[in-house]
């Protein structure tokens, strides 16, 4: 197009450093409250059954209205949507870190998810929108991927810092300085290109379906966790949800201006990125979860020390992501780095089913983290250039909030369904142990491990299966210059802007 230089903003390369800013802030609010909710439940008195709902109503306000952030920003303008989620963000954090009780801590995880909901999807349309050039695009989502990325292993580390020798409400506190900083870059240097809003009216009955729909999944694997799977609640709720979402989808079938218009979510290429991601995203949560317990717990590190112990993961996420999936997506078709990359990441977490009482961190855990990140960050590069690429700038927004939904959906069912299967894999080794056994605490922590390494092993065979759905459905070509048309794989969706949009991932949880 002959406009394109003339339309490419000389102020990207700054606007990208309060995108990412941004980012970084919700992903670090992801990890930095799990460290410190022993310190809050234990200061405001909340009870055992009710400390898991500082994570889940966070999660279940940002999982759920994530489709609904994502179509206000490109009906808003997605600078606007960014700017008010941002300060909505500040102001959740300031009430959660001056939290006096139960209930209010409750209602500011839940403000945080709502504008974190709003934040998101629009600082990854953001980057959509800005870079257009196919090598510039790589190199700032290599950039961008490798803060996301890594951020959830930062906030492990800045989680136990802050509680360990500040308080736990500073984990809450310190998420002002960024959004302040990141509001006011984003009013002086972001520039929204023009004409790339959706101005076509709000579809309400979408908004509602799709809202309680995807906050009654969200929820019902957060009961099958407490419940049990076959509990009468949680049943009701998968019921519940499977009626919502069908719903959903008809509606968007039927309406002149949907939610989620389903040219979007129809494309194979698309449809493989959002199933291999919200795959991938399950075996790393659990992951998460067991290692930062087993390490506090059987390895007796502190919070500080498990958080540093995460920091290979990290590197190898960076390396991954800017030193061999930003260099050859390219040149490389997306496949050819998504499912070895998912395989890497699934041969790091085999080496972690070896987890034992006395297991050696340098011998065994570090090269595993290394691997999983290596793997994880080369398929996550082309994964999220290609989760929007060809999507029409009017869907930019809802684009990126959909692969934002299939982490968030991928997170909980992740933490759910494996925290599931250890708890019974724990259980029954307990129980067939207990007669041999030299001591109680002895058989606890054996039971714990092989609870641990029973779930990693599922973690394994389903990032197997992320690298098989990415292989077999994905066949677009590499995503250097050519047209639109003809790297995106989806000749009719794919206009003038199609090499425009891409993005990258959003850890939260």
């Amino acid at each position: 197009m002959p406009e394109t230089a003339t339309t490419v903003d000389p102020r990207r390369w700054k606007a990208l450093i309060f995108i990412a800013l941004a980012q970084l802030m919700v992903v670090l609010d992801a990890t930095i409250v799990n460290i410190a909710l022993p310190s809050a439940q234990a200061d405001l008195g909340i009870t055992d059954a009710n400390r898991q709902w500082v994570i889940t109503a966070y999660a279940l306000a940002f999982g759920g209205l994530l489709l609904f952030g994502g179509r206000l920003a490109d009906l808003w303008g997605r600078k606007r949507t960014f700017t008010i989620g941002l300060v909505g963000f500040a102001i959740a954090s300031a009430l959660g870190g001056a939290a006096a009780n139960q209930g209010m801590l409750l209602g500011a995880r839940a403000l945080q998810g709502v504008f974190g909901a709003l934040l998101a999807p629009a600082a990854l349309s953001l980057l959509a929108v800005t870079f257009t050039e196919a090598r510039e695009r790589a190199k700032a989502f290599g950039i961008f991927g490798a803060i996301a990325g890594g951020g959830g292993a930062v906030g492990l580390i800045l989680g136990g810092v802050l509680t360990e020798y500040l308080n736990w409400r500073w984990t809450f506190f310190v998420n002002i300085p960024f959004a302040v900083v990141a509001a006011t870059g984003a009013v002086l240097v972001i520039r929204e290109p023009a004409g790339s809003r959706n101005p076509a009216k709000l579809d309400v009955p979408g908004v509602i379906l799709a809202t309680l729909g995807l906050v009654s999944l969200v929820y019902g694997f957060t009961r099958a966790e407490s419940d049990g799977w076959v509990a009468g609640p949680t049943l009701g709720l998968f019921a519940a949800a499977a009626v919502l979402l069908l719903a959903f989808v008809l509606v968007e079938s039927k309406v002149k201006a949907p939610l989620l218009p389903l040219r979007v979510v129809a494309e194979r290429n698309r449809a493989g990125v959002y199933a291999s991601l919200g795959l991938a995203v399950i075996g790393m949560f659990g992951l998460f979860l067991f290692l930062t317990y087993y390490l506090q717990i059987v390895k007796g590190y502190t919070p500080v020390v498990t958080g540093l112990a995460f920091l290979p993961m990290i590197v190898g996420m960076i390396t991954g992501s800017t030193q061999i999936g930003a260099r050859l997506m390219t040149r490389v078709r997306p496949r050819l780095l998504m499912a070895p990359g998912f395989l890497v990441a699934a041969l790091g977490m085999l080496l972690l089913t070896g987890i034992d009482l006395d297991t050696s961190y340098p011998a065994l855990i570090l090269p595993g983290f290394l691997l999983l990140g290596l793997g994880m960050g080369t398929a996550f590069m082309p994964a999220m250039s290609l989760a929007t690429h060809g999507v029409q700038p009017r869907d930019a927004g809802v684009a990126s909030a959909m692969v934002n939904t299939s982490q968030q959906v991928g997170g909980a069912i992740g933490t759910a369904l494996l925290n599931t299967i250890a708890a019974s894999a724990t259980t029954a080794y307990a129980a067939s142990h207990a007669a041999g056994a030299r001591s109680a605490d002895l058989l606890k922590l054996q039971s714990m491990v092989h609870g641990y390494a029973s779930a990693i092993w599922w973690a394994v065979g389903i990032l197997v299966l992320a690298a098989v759905i990415a292989f077999t459905l994905i066949n677009t070509g590499h995503q250097g210059g050519g047209s639109p048309a003809a790297s995106s794989g989806d000749g009719k969706d794919a206009g003038a802007d199609g090499n425009a949009d891409a993005q990258i991932p959003v850890m939260v949880h």
